[in-house]
């Protein structure tokens, strides 16, 4: 035995050499090599053999004996201790493939569409080299040297006060939403908002009525949830609840993106929302408003907020920093009626712990100074320079027949194909170019009814735009021509 410890032994490491001593001794009981009841040499004898002090040989057994692992027996030294997971053999020992739960599963089968985004075309990915860096960090290490004491401790408020108001007033002024301060929940990102709604709204099996083509990480929040989803086609007019399939639950949920339909891209008029409302109440349902980029709109007035044409008993509205400012943020808010907002407020604590109240010092001061708007006003010209760059490298595309959506709002384009199969071989072209295309398909629950694909233009810079389009056009202008030839021939 000391013949192997002197060999495993390394005084080169880092790692002290009682932490050594106890770890193989350690490994070589719980894997059956010493054997229970095995009596190991004294302090002093391993001490000599192996040129170690003997306080740094007592470090490692007492330790040992402190685990139980070995067994200090008065005038007869130590052995290994009588313990099953001493006796187990290695084979045995070796852990069993993990089993996962039905719920498990299918997020898992969700999270297969999750990929490394590339910069060019990353659908949802702001444009992160607009971001005011310098004057952030400063904001930051304001309020975190300057944090409040009450701020260090487990909080139930919902979050920070003061970034509730600012909220407020802008979401106010900005998307016509109807709220007070204390009707807001600052949440970690919309998707745990999502999460919140189906924990406290929802019952395994009640009926959801989702946008199809729709968002994945709402879908995924209520397939998870062991909600029965129903894929309510979108038209030119965003969800059309006249076509919500016979037969189905009916909703309990009605989830909406309707300023700016993800991904399609269309608009919900006023006529529709209105509709919409009137199904929400004839099935008692709550309809989930994500308006996660509305402040994005280019050549048409700002739409007001669905939640503002309520009684607000009807809608529970999201919203999200990650777009606007960055998404490692991770801060999303939640508005609800008042009836629910201290509901939330306690299950928001209970089930997630609220935090990181010098970071929401820091967005409140940025919204309350009047920086946020002015952020969002640069980056609303930005953004719509960048899509006129990516409409000009692939307009002999467009000349040849490619469909682009209008582009009127948001940070993406939808270029549509004609098949799946080609937008399966233009996505595994994309992959090898280091180029992120985004299929269409992907975002429909049923039968894709269109193929396409998701182009975000937000956070690649001017000439990776211009490359990449260039790029997309070429290959898309050469898939048209083998087409062609292949009709021909």
């Amino acid at each position: 035995m000391i013949d192997a410890l002197a060999l495993r032994l390394s005084p080169r490491t880092t790692t002290p050499l009682a932490r050594q001593l106890y770890a193989l001794l350690r490994d070589w009981i719980q894997r059956g090599e010493l054997a229970a009841g095995s009596r190991l040499p004294s302090s002093r004898g391993l001490a000599a053999g192996l040129g170690l002090a003997r306080n740094t040989v007592l470090a490692a057994t007492e330790r040992l004996v402190a685990e139980g692992l070995v067994e200090a027996r008065l005038g007869a030294g130590l052995f290994v201790a009588d313990l099953p997971v001493a006796r187990m053999p290695a084979a045995l020992a070796a852990p069993a493939a993990p089993r996962y739960s039905a719920r498990g599963e299918a997020l898992l089968e969700r999270c297969a569409t999750l990929s490394d985004h590339c910069e060019a075309f990353a659908p949802g990915l702001p444009g992160l080299d607009l971001f005011p860096h310098t004057q952030w960090q400063r904001l930051l290490r304001r309020h975190y040297r300057q944090a409040e004491r009450p701020w260090l401790a487990y909080q139930t408020q919902g979050g920070l006060p003061a970034l509730k108001e600012a909220l407020c007033d802008y979401l106010t002024l900005s998307r016509a939403v109807r709220c007070r301060p204390a009707q807001i929940v600052i949440t970690q990102g919309a998707q745990q908002a999502f999460e919140l709604v189906t924990h406290l709204l929802t019952d395994p099996g009640d009926g959801v009525w989702m946008e199809e083509p729709g968002y994945g990480g709402a879908q995924t929040s209520f397939l998870t949830a062991n909600l029965a989803v129903v894929p309510v086609p979108v038209d030119d007019e965003g969800m059309n609840p006249a076509l919500a399939p016979q037969g189905t639950p009916p909703p309990r949920l009605i989830y909406v993106t309707p300023s700016h339909q993800y991904p399609s891209g269309v608009t919900m008029p006023v006529a529709r929302r209105l509709a919409l409302l009137e199904q929400a109440a004839a099935h008692d349902a709550l309809i989930i408003e994500d308006d996660y980029d509305s402040e994005f709109r280019y050549d048409i007035p700002p739409t007001p907020s669905l939640q503002g044409l309520s009684d607000q008993a009807r809608v529970l509205y999201i919203g999200t920093f990650s777009k606007v400012l960055y998404p490692g943020l991770r801060m999303g808010y939640l508005v609800l009626p008042e009836a629910m907002a201290d509901t939330f407020r306690l299950a928001q604590a209970r089930l997630h712990r609220e935090g990181h109240y010098p970071l929401q010092a820091a967005v409140a001061e940025f919204i309350a100074t009047g920086d946020f708007s002015r952020h969002i006003a640069r980056m609303r010209a930005r953004y719509r320079q960048r899509q006129t760059l990516l409409r000009q490298a692939l307009a002999p595309a467009v000349k040849a027949g490619l469909r682009l959506s209008s582009g009127h709002a948001g940070m993406h384009l939808v270029a549509e194909l004609e098949s799946i199969e080609q937008e399966t071989r233009l996505t595994a072209l994309g992959r090898q170019a280091r180029v992120t295309l985004s299929p269409l398909s992907r975002y429909y629950l049923g039968t894709p009814a269109r193929a396409g694909l998701v182009l975000g233009y937000a956070g690649a810079p001017d000439e990776t735009i211009r490359r990449a389009g260039q790029w997309l056009c070429s290959l898309w202008l050469a898939e048209v021509a083998a087409s062609n030839e292949g009709r021909l021939s």
